[in-house]
């Protein structure tokens, strides 16, 4: 869903349930069939405004287009003075406002991402301004760097790393075996992003793990965070008033819009509630219960009852692969999940916490990998018959074949 003030809750959750496990499965199908690599483009979710489907007309032009074909379509909507430095290769994923193409430095032949914002439109103005003044402002090891941006009346384009090693859950199933360390050793890079964005005054309000990626396909890839699409500087103007934090502090600003998606929504942003940077907490700590498990926290066909479930904090640790996951993973995960914000973990206490601290030392290293991979799956499958639609809806054209 897109963010503003005169929203409302979101119309459907099954499609942001669904991105949150679909490209996984097929990710995993793929291997133990004939593999065909899909990279998902780092800058899209469906949270974010979604454009409106292609006609039948239009995905037959699609379809008959070579690859060459579309490329240089879009080669021609880039400003020569871009073009002249870069040299584009690839679309990569699109939003409503937005295309992102896959480049490459003409001089040094390195790879990166171009994120071409049609800002014509006032409303396209006010997504690339927020975004922008996010991007423009960080510089951490495992948040999305901005290289350069190339500024005209028309269009915005921002030159950004390319994260080529994929999601966090489809490292999780490709790896073939997960243990609780290796589950604190991504969560660590999360919180150390997360943790360098909220002393920068930047709340996130859309962590899931699709927009969690992997700088490069090794095993000592950062991990980063990306998508700064819903991203905010702690509610400036009309988004919200200036209030004391959860940590105490009176440098933070309140919250009002109601935006995300809807599964890591925390209770206060679907009570219409004031909210801080705690948000970003709570989502942590669905992800925290997913990467563990394969399963969600909080799920559920109607929206009402989903929309229930969070407000109340109801969920709980039963089935495989819980009763083999440690204690002190589950105290992690219900130390970022209480309704009250204020009981919640920041970012800092989060990294010092016990498991996280010791990197799961005292737990047990069982392969959680195979329960991990059949939660994942058996809940797609449910998913795609239950909602068969949003499947074709959930994401696809930001996959990269």
């Amino acid at each position: 869903m897109g963010c503003g003030t005169s929203k409302g809750l979101p119309e459907a959750s099954m499609k942001g349930y669904v991105g949150v496990v679909q490209s996984l499965v097929a990710f995993s199908r793929a291997r133990e069939d004939e593999p065909k690599k899909r990279t998902r483009g780092p800058w899209f979710s469906g949270s974010v405004r979604d454009p409106p489907p292609a006609s039948d007309k239009q995905q037959q032009t699609l379809r008959d287009a070579g690859p060459q074909d579309r490329v240089a379509k879009y080669k021609d909507k880039f400003d020569p003075r871009v073009t002249a430095r870069y040299d584009i290769k690839a679309l990569i994923g699109r939003g409503s406002f937005s295309r992102v193409v896959r480049v490459e430095h003409r001089a040094t032949r390195q790879p990166f991402a171009i994120k071409l914002m049609e800002v014509e439109a006032p409303e396209g103005r006010e997504v690339c301004a927020s975004e922008l003044a996010v991007l423009q402002r960080v510089s951490h090891a495992n948040v999305i760097q901005l290289i350069e941006v190339f500024q005209f009346p028309q269009r915005v384009y921002m030159v950004l790393e390319l994260a080529t090693g994929g999601e966090l859950l489809e490292r999780v199933v490709s790896r073939g075996h997960f243990t609780e360390r290796d589950a604190t050793q991504a969560l660590r890079m999360v919180l150390d992003g997360v943790g360098y964005l909220h002393d920068l005054g930047i709340t996130h309000r859309d962590l899931k793990p699709e927009n969690l990626l992997y700088y490069h396909p090794g095993a000592d890839s950062r991990l980063l965070v990306t998508d700064f699409g819903l991203a905010t500087f702690g509610g400036t103007g009309s988004e919200g008033s200036k209030t004391a934090d959860h940590t105490g502090a009176d440098n933070t600003w309140s919250l009002r819009t109601t935006c995300g998606t809807p599964e890591y929504m925390a209770p206060e942003v679907l009570l219409r509630k004031p909210y801080t940077c705690a948000v970003d907490m709570w989502a942590l700590g669905v992800i925290a219960y997913i990467v563990l498990s394969g399963s969600m926290p909080f799920e559920d066909d109607s929206r009402t009852r989903l929309y229930r479930s969070i407000v109340r904090g109801k969920y709980s640790f039963h089935g495989d692969p819980w009763p083999s996951v440690s204690n002190l993973a589950k105290d992690f995960i219900q130390r970022l999940l209480p309704v009250d914000p204020a009981t919640r973990l920041t970012a800092d206490q989060a990294i010092r916490h016990p498991w996280v601290a010791t990197m799961a030392a005292s737990s047990s290293m069982r392969n959680l990998h195979r329960s991990i991979s059949r939660n994942l799956r058996q809940r797609t499958s449910r998913s795609s018959s239950r909602c068969p639609s949003s499947r074709a809806s959930s994401g696809d054209s930001n996959k990269l074949a």
